[in-house]
């Protein structure tokens, strides 16, 4: 880890302005925040041997506490290099300043200098991530809900984006899952019960891409594995050469205590009418949690099982109990 791993924010800026400049006074001496065309900037932070490349926008760094990116606060404290693609709006990354500045980079050999090198992004960010890792051969991708176009001829069936349909994904760095052909390996993160998004990650399916499906967690991926707390641990991992699917979900059983996702798996029971799957996971969650709601809606369950005559699986403190 590097000597100096203080992280300096932004949060004194205001205005679009004052913030931007406060980003190249930062970047002066860690690196450097370039312009590359109108709707996008590269900020690089030279520190470490291991590179994390983030796809992130204006709207979501300028939310956040220190109005930094999240990839430079992560890199930071971990002594890590970083290079954040900032955009300024839904411009997909497809511009040709973006694609002149990765070519850029390329003929520098400029990815060639780190021992590792991890892209990710999440959303419009996870179609970044993805297209612009053909430029780093054995590069990690870890793309949370990512398209793979919004090119009509291949994804007209999203129609979410429609207005960005006019932008052109035909030319260079254009079809996501293309773009990963040189990549190491590629996690995609995606919740298959989002009908369009499981059928954009569809589109990643390769021998060397692991497909995370992360039911019930829907269509805001990127913010809640950041509210399970999981979702920096991950990064960590891939830039530590140590994220594998088994140990995506060791970190996932984070979910078994929060409680959206508790909630939206017993609202998806609830539907299917499945009383006794119901009971046992009201069961399992008012002994472990504060949790009235479920505790509440146990005590019903429970009536209505007894009606039906049926008899719920004891639990293994019951078990052992009876055996004395």
């Amino acid at each position: 880890m590097s000597e100096d791993t203080r992280i300096e924010t932004a949060a004194d800026a205001t205005t679009h302005e004052e913030w931007l400049a406060r980003l190249d006074e930062i970047a002066d001496d860690l690196g450097y925040l370039e312009p590359l065309g109108k709707a996008h900037h590269a900020l690089f932070v030279d520190d470490g041997p291991t590179l994390l490349v983030t796809f992130e926008t204006v709207d979501a760094i300028r939310a956040r506490d220190g109005q930094m990116p999240m990839g430079y606060t992560l890199a930071r404290g971990e002594g890590w290099s970083h290079l954040c693609i900032m955009a300024e709006g839904e411009t997909w990354y497809r511009d040709p300043a973006v694609f002149g500045y990765f070519d850029r980079l390329v003929d520098d050999a400029f990815f060639e200098d780190f021992d590792r090198v991890v892209f990710y992004g999440a959303g419009m960010g996870g179609y970044g991530a993805a297209a612009y890792s053909v430029c780093a051969p054995g590069a990690t991708v870890l793309a949370v809900q990512p398209l793979a176009t919004l090119d009509p001829l291949i994804a007209g069936w999203d129609r979410r984006h429609f207005h960005k349909r006019r932008l052109d994904f035909s030319t260079r760095y254009g079809f996501a899952p293309d773009m990963t052909e040189g990549a190491g390996e590629v996690f995609v993160i995606y919740d298959p019960q989002e009908t369009l998004d499981a059928m954009h990650s569809a589109l990643f399916t390769r021998p060397f891409v692991t497909m995370l499906r992360c039911r019930n967690l829907g269509g805001t991926l990127e913010s809640t594995l950041t509210h399970l707390g999981i979702l920096s641990p991950m990064l960590t991992a891939a830039c530590e050469g140590r994220l594998t699917a088994a140990a995506f979900w060791q970190l996932y059983r984070a979910r078994r205590d929060y409680g959206p996702y508790l909630r939206t798996l017993m609202g998806r029971i609830d539907t299917g009418k499945r009383t006794v799957l119901a009971a046992l996971l009201c069961r399992n969650v008012a002994s472990r949690l504060t949790a009235p709601r479920f505790k509440r809606r146990f005590a019903e369950l429970q009536e209505e099982i007894a009606a039906l005559g049926i008899e719920l699986p004891k639990t293994a403190a019951e078990k052992r109990a009876a055996r004395g």
